[in-house]
């Protein structure tokens, strides 16, 4: 167990490596729905309260819930496309927020109950797969730090002083992983967001307006926006964004045990999807959403080698104060997209790079592992890099759910392709030559 003060210093670290994952999906749906800047800011306090609950489950567990590793869990970007279709077949917009959280509650139900039985897909997880897999998650990122430095406008150009306030920070965190010892060294992501910070200030690029107005304290009151509605074609869109959700949880878990030296195995795996589904069938009666494993927090264990489940507990917690009291969230909130894309480009391109490692020892050399890797990749990153790829494909919005998640269109590419090439129709003695 670290000392206090490293733990909490660690833990702030992974929420600022996590807040904006975390209050994106419901700033999103709030416009989405028309709620008004108050209720705007009491979904995003559930949000951080929920995902805090759900990280708790994860890191300290209980009984056989919670894979007892260092994984943040937040709200899935995934549910957003869904969510705000849901939202849209509403004729009266107020009514949207009820039936969705009706049908995350069954989805995070029918998670839980199926967890024993998809664990056990970890078989079809060989490194081939897996360093794909992780690979992806890492360029499926990437694109999220440019977004940050671009003011959260992919489509617009970044402004000079955005690119500057992401170079400079970005630098400072390079040098500070270079030069500093010890603890400092890993904390160098959070020290170059505080000094990434004090740069933007003369800048003008820090804004206080929410630190001004936010409220000190603000629970998160049960079934705020009205009790749960239960809709069967909501329930079965959030029952595909579960399995999808529970696909990229399997992958992050199993690209985590490679970075942390613990391979997730069977058990890991279905005691970290029984927290992930679990935090989603609870999170409905706090105003939250589907939670599932956040990929980005793997860059920062990844670069900080701190493996501690313990740091990532006290986020857990922080989260938790930080739904509870809407003046600290803001806190966090007062640090600029820019500095955030900055840092994010470290934290992101080294999950890429882990996934790039592991495929080194998986043998792209041999038979056909080579195309398994470069097709699975190229899949993956069609939602990355157009959006509206599939738009008039005629493609159901069942599937389209699971396309336009790369990591999981990836992952299941991998898996298919890794069966086809290297395990049917080949003898016993010819089936290693695959993952």
């Amino acid at each position: 167990m670290l000392r206090p003060g490293r733990l909490l210093a660690g833990g702030l670290q992974h929420v600022a490596a996590s807040y904006a994952g975390v209050v994106a999906p419901p700033l999103v749906l709030a416009a989405a729905v028309g709620l008004p800047p108050a209720e705007t800011a009491f979904l995003v306090g559930a949000a951080l309260f929920t995902a805090g609950i759900a990280t708790l489950l994860q890191t300290i567990g209980f009984w056989k819930v919670g894979a007892r590793m260092p994984f943040v869990n937040g709200v899935s970007f995934a549910g957003v496309a869904p969510m705000t279709a849901v939202a849209a077949t509403q004729a009266d917009k107020r009514d949207a927020l009820p039936v969705i959280f009706g049908a995350v509650m069954v989805a995070g139900v029918l998670g839980f109950l199926l967890a024993p039985w998809f664990c056990r897909l970890v078989r079809f997880f060989p490194p081939l797969v897996s360093g794909t897999v992780i690979t992806l998650i890492g360029l499926t990122l990437l694109p999220v730090a440019f977004g940050w430095i671009q003011g959260g406008t992919p489509g617009r150009p970044a402004s000079p002083t955005s690119l500057a306030l992401a170079a400079a920070t970005f630098a400072i965190v390079l040098v500070l992983r270079r030069v500093l010892r010890g603890f400092l060294q890993q904390i160098a992501i959070l020290l170059g967001l505080v000094a990434g910070t004090l740069i933007a200030i003369p800048a003008g690029a820090v804004d206080l307006g929410p630190v001004e107005h936010a409220a000190p304290v603000g629970f998160p009151a049960p079934f705020h926006f009205g009790a749960p509605h239960f809709t069967l074609s909501a329930i079965v869109s959030m029952c595909v964004l579960m399995l999808v959700c529970m696909t990229e949880s399997t992958a992050d878990m199993l690209a985590l045990g490679q970075v942390v030296g613990r391979p997730a195995d069977e058990r890991t795996i279905a005691a970290g999807l029984r927290a992930d589904t679990l935090g989603t069938a609870v999170s409905p009666f706090f105003n939250g959403f589907a939670n599932s494993a956040f990929a980005q927090n793997i860059g920062l264990v990844a670069i900080t080698r701190v493996r501690s489940r313990y740091v990532v507990a006290a986020c857990g917690g922080m989260f938790v104060v930080l739904g509870l009291s809407p003046a600290f969230a803001s806190l966090i909130a007062v640090v600029p997209r820019p500095v955030l894309g900055g840092a994010g480009i470290v934290l992101f391109g080294t999950v890429a790079a882990s996934g790039i490692q592991v495929l080194l020892g998986a043998g792209l050399d041999r038979g056909d592992n080579l195309l398994v890797a470069a097709a699975s990749l190229g899949v993956g990153m069609i939602p990355v890099i157009s959006r509206t790829f599939y738009d008039g494909a005629g493609v159901p919005e069942t599937l389209r759910t699971l396309l336009d998640s790369g990591v999981s269109a990836g992952c299941l590419t991998a898996v298919l392709l890794n069966l086809a090439f290297n395990h049917v129709g080949r003898g016993r003695g010819s089936q290693g030559r695959g993952g």
